[in-house]
């Protein structure tokens, strides 16, 4: 009597194949995913007049698809919206915010690119006043793995600015699996928590970075009368 196989635990690169079969002819790699796709029924074989043989995919490998599509676009629509929240409190703050830049930055003697959440700079028209900051914005635990394995990624957010957080989603991660140098929020439907406040750096813009943010376009909103109520009328760092 044999024993029972494991049930099968799809993984990011078996949906990731099934994607790339969908969109293609369904040429055959014959490598050892293409093996558990076809084991599980996930994908088909299929043998042409000619006898050439391709691949397709399968009802049961559409459903898949259709599971990781709704998934990844629940997951997306909760991040855009939390990318607003906090893009929008920055604005109420009396700061500039911008959303999905693309910068560059200067990591052990190279140039990496980051495009992070939510930067912003106060609203001043003193440089040594602006206080760039960076939200990093989490809501699902697999995306909070995985920038903690990218070391460039984060080292480029903190010389992109003089605070940097990370805003996570209620649940997904504890603040001290955040590496000391970010600061740490906690986003709930009530509101935005501090559990740790980001270290103050000094920071002065690079000419790139002023360029970067010349070329797009800040979010509506810091004109608003409660972002003049938290300037003040009477701020030193307005003149």
């Amino acid at each position: 009597m044999t024993d029972a196989l494991p049930a099968f635990k799809p993984q990011a690169i078996h949906r990731r194949r099934l994607r790339e079969v969908w969109r293609s002819a369904g040429w055959p790699c014959q490598d050892m995913v293409e093996v558990e796709l076809l084991a599980v029924g996930w994908l088909a074989r299929v043998r042409s007049n000619s006898g050439h043989e391709t691949l397709r995919v399968t009802d049961a490998g559409v459903h898949v698809l259709n599971e990781t599509l709704q998934r990844n676009r629940r997951n997306r629509d909760a991040h855009e919206d939390l990318v607003e929240r906090v893009a929008r409190e920055m604005t109420r703050a009396g700061r500039l915010a911008w959303r999905g830049l693309s910068l560059r930055a200067k990591v052990n003697d190279a140039w990496a690119m980051s495009m992070p959440d939510v930067f912003s700079v106060r609203h001043t028209t003193v440089e040594a006043y602006l206080q760039p900051i960076v939200h990093e914005i989490k809501v699902n635990r697999a995306d909070v793995l995985s920038d903690l394995r990218a070391q460039a990624k984060r080292d480029a957010y903190l010389q992109l600015s003089s605070e940097c957080w990370y805003v996570l989603k209620l649940g997904i991660a504890q603040p001290e699996e955040i590496p000391v140098e970010f600061g740490v929020m906690l986003a709930s439907d009530a509101g935005l928590e501090v559990a740790r406040s980001a270290p103050k750096r000094a920071m002065t813009l690079p000419f790139g970075l002023w360029m970067a943010l010349a070329r797009a376009t800040p979010l509506q909103g810091w004109r608003s009368e409660d972002a003049q109520a938290a300037l003040g009328d009477t701020g030193d760092d307005l003149n």
